[in-house]
């Protein structure tokens, strides 16, 4: 699994990071996404999928 954010895209919802603390997280200064691993364990696929899913702006990508 490969992880691919926009940050352009990102509207600071953290939602991701609600979902997938050990793979998001969010700037200080906007709250926009950081990516904290681009290739996540697959016991966190799970959690990366539904962090993508829930994101409001489409800004997670998922390569399998």
């Amino acid at each position: 699994m490969k992880v691919i954010i926009d940050q352009d895209k990102c509207v600071a919802s953290g939602q991701c990071v609600m979902a997938a603390m050990d793979v998001f997280d969010q700037r200080e200064e906007d709250g926009v996404v950081v990516l904290l691993d681009p290739a996540p364990p697959a016991a966190l696929a799970g959690d990366v999928r539904q962090a993508a899913a829930v994101c409001p702006a489409l800004a997670i990508r998922i390569e399998e």
